[in-house]
C-alpha cells in the first residue's frame, strides 16, 4: 500500500440510505453508484444484503453495473450473514465482505450480554468465514470509541491474524474528542503486532459535530481509509462527509502529502444528485456544497473577493464544480459589489455617478433582505411598469391541473419579446410540469440547478418565496419568485432567471 494513498469508502448506499424517507429503489442505488464511480471513490459499501431482499438485490445489480470501485456488503458476525453477502456479491468483479461485532464494554453487556473473550472469539470466527468466500475482509469494531484501547488491540490483532485486510475502528455515536479519537488509533499503530498487515479505517458520525474532525485526527495518526457519505447523511446526525475530507486533503495536500482518488469537479453534481433522489436538502451553509459555501453578502468579503479571490476563499469553487462564486447584494454590501452587479448588467459606469447610485441603493436595501437585478434596475430607473412589461418574457396565463391519479399537466403562455406563445407539458408534478412546458417554448438548453421553496413566516395562506438557480453555457443565473401559490412562486423565479440570461 502506498502510505500516501487514502482511500475512500462511500457508504452513501447503506449507512447514508438508513436515514428516514431515504430510501432508494433499486435502479436509483445503480445511477448513485456509478456516478461513485465516475467520482473516483475505491469502495462502495452497496448494502447489507441480509436485511431485506431489496437490499440484497441492490447489491447484486450494482455488482453487475459497477467495475472500477471495489463493491462491499455488510454484514454481522454470523454465518447466515456472510452467505447472504457472499451470494449478493457473486457478479462483482472487485468485492468485500464488511463482518464484524461490538468492541465496547457498553455493547459487550446490554447488547450481547456476553463476555470480552465470547466476542473476540465470535470476532475472529466471523472472518475466518469470511475469508473462505473473499479475499478482501474488512472488520468493525462497533463503537470502539469507547471501547477500551487494551481489549480492542487484541481484538484487531486477532482478526488481522484471522485474515481481516482492513480494520475498521469507528465512532459509532460520535463520541469522542478529535485528540482522543487520533490517540485510539495511534495506539493501534503502537500496540498491534501485526498492524501492517491491514489497512486502517475510520468511520465516524457526527452526533457532536466532530465526524470530520474526528476523521481527520484518525488519518493524521495512520488511518488510510475513510469512510464516508455524500453530504454527510446517515444514521442519526450523520456520517462524515465525503466532499469535506476530500477537499481538507486536497487543500492541505502541502502540508500532509496525502492524496484521494477523488475527482472533486464532480462533487456538487452527486451532491445535488444524492440531495434530489434522498429528498433530503442540503443546509444553505453546509461546507464546500451548501449554497452558502461560495457566497458574500459581507461588504468586506465583497470588495476582498473582487480584488482578488483567495481573500475570503481557500477553494476554487470550480474545483468542486461550481462555476463561480456568487456576491450577493443585501444592506452589509458595499460600492464594489454594486458596481460589478450593475456592469454585469451592462450600465455604463462613467456616465454614473455611483456614490449618489449607492446612497439610494442603501435605503432599498434597508427594506429588503436581498436586492435582485430587476431591483437594481428600478434603481437605474429601468424598473418601473411600463419597463417591467417589455422585459423579454412574461407570464400571461398558468394553468395547472393536478391530482391523484391525475398526471399533472400544465398550460403555460409567455409574452416572448412582444410575442403571445403557448404550450403544454405534463411532468411528474405541477412545478416539473409548467417547466416542462416553458421549455417547449424556449427551446434552449437551461439546466435546473438548484430549486429551494421557504414559507416567509409559516402557515398555509404564507407567501411562499422561491429561489432557483439555472445553468445555460456554463454560466449560473439565480430567480426568485414570490406568491401564495407555490407553482407560481416557481414560475416568476424560472422566468425571472430567464430574463437575467435573455
Amino acid at each position: 500500500m502506498d502510505k500516501n494513498r487514502v482511500y475512500v469508502f462511500d457508504t452513501t448506499l447503506r449507512d447514508g440510505e438508513q436515514v428516514p424517507g431515504c430510501q432508494l429503489t433499486t435502479v436509483e442505488k445503480i445511477e448513485v453508484a456509478k456516478e461513485l464511480e465516475f467520482l473516483g471513490v475505491d469502495i462502495i459499501e452497496a448494502g447489507f444484503p441480509i436485511s431485506s431482499p431489496g437490499d440484497f438485490q441492490s447489491v447484486v445489480e450494482i455488482s453487475k453495473a459497477v467495475s472500477e470501485p471495489v463493491i462491499c456488503a455488510l454484514t454481522r458476525a454470523n454465518t447466515l450473514d456472510i452467505d447472504a453477502a457472499a451470494d449478493a456479491l457473486r457478479f462483482a468483479k472487485r468485492k468485500r465482505i464488511h463482518t464484524g461485532i461490538g468492541a465496547s464494554d457498553m455493547h459487550i453487556k446490554y447488547k450481547f450480554n456476553s463476555t470480552r473473550e465470547d466476542i473476540l472469539k465470535r470476532a475472529v470466527d466471523a472472518v475466518k468465514y469470511a475469508r473462505k468466500f473473499v479475499d478482501d475482509v474488512e472488520f468493525y469494531a462497533e463503537d470502539a470509541g469507547r471501547a477500551d484501547n487494551e481489549y480492542l488491540a487484541r481484538m484487531i490483532e486477532a482478526v488481522i491474524a484471522a485474515g481481516a485486510t482492513v480494520v475498521n475502528i469507528p465512532d459509532t455515536n460520535g463520541y469522542c474528542l478529535p485528540d482522543q479519537y487520533g490517540a485510539k488509533i495511534k495506539y493501534l499503530v503502537d500496540n498491534v503486532s501485526n498492524i501492517d498487515k491491514a489497512i486502517i479505517s475510520v468511520h465516524c458520525h457526527n452526533d457532536l459535530g466532530l465526524a470530520t474532525a474526528n476523521t481527520m485526527a484518525g488519518v493524521m495518526n495512520g488511518a488510510r481509509q475513510v469512510e464516508c457519505t455524500i453530504n454527510g447523511i446517515g444514521e442519526r446526525a450523520g456520517n462524515t462527509s465525503l466532499e469535506e475530507v476530500a477537499m481538507i486533503l486536497k487543500t492541505h495536500h502541502a502540508g500532509l502529502g496525502l492524496e484521494t482518488n477523488i475527482n472533486s469537479k464532480r462533487i456538487y453534481a452527486i451532491s445535488n444528485l444524492v440531495s434530489t433522489m434522498m429528498r433530503m436538502p442540503v443546509q444553505p451553509n453546509k461546507a464546500i456544497v451548501g449554497r452558502n459555501a461560495f457566497a458574500h453578502s459581507s461588504g468586506i468579503h465583497q470588495d476582498g473577493v473582487l480584488k482578488h479571490r483567495e481573500n475570503y476563499e481557500i477553494l476554487n469553487p470550480e474545483d468542486v464544480g461550481i462555476a463561480t462564486s456568487s456576491i450577493i447584494l443585501t444592506a452589509r454590501s458595499g460600492r464594489h459589489a454594486l458596481k460589478h452587479h450593475l456592469e454585469r448588467l451592462d450600465y455604463k459606469l462613467d456616465k454614473i455617478n455611483l456614490d449618489e447610485v449607492y446612497q439610494r441603493f442603501l435605503i432599498m436595501a434597508d427594506q429588503k433582505k436581498e436586492i435582485s437585478d430587476a431591483d437594481l434596475q428600478q434603481l437605474m430607473g429601468d424598473g418601473d411598469e411600463k419597463n417591467y412589461d417589455d422585459r423579454a418574457i412574461k407570464v400571461t396565463l398558468l394553468q395547472v391541473v393536478c391530482g391523484d391519479p391525475l398526471r399533472p399537466m400544465a398550460t403555460v403562455k409567455l409574452r416572448v419579446n412582444g410575442d403571445e406563445k403557448e404550450a403544454s407539458a405534463a411532468g411528474n408534478g405541477p412545478v416539473n410540469a409548467t417547466i416542462n412546458a416553458i421549455h417547449e417554448i424556449i427551446k434552449d438548453d437551461i439546466d435546473l440547478d438548484e430549486f429551494s421553496i421557504q414559507a416567509m413566516h409559516g402557515g398555509s395562506e404564507d407567501v411562499s418565496k422561491v429561489n432557483m438557480r439555472v445553468k445555460y453555457n456554463g454560466r449560473s443565473y439565480y430567480g426568485f419568485g414570490y406568491s401564495t401559490d407555490i407553482v407560481s412562486a416557481s414560475v416568476n423565479a424560472y422566468v425571472d432567471a430567464l430574463n437575467k440570461i435573455y
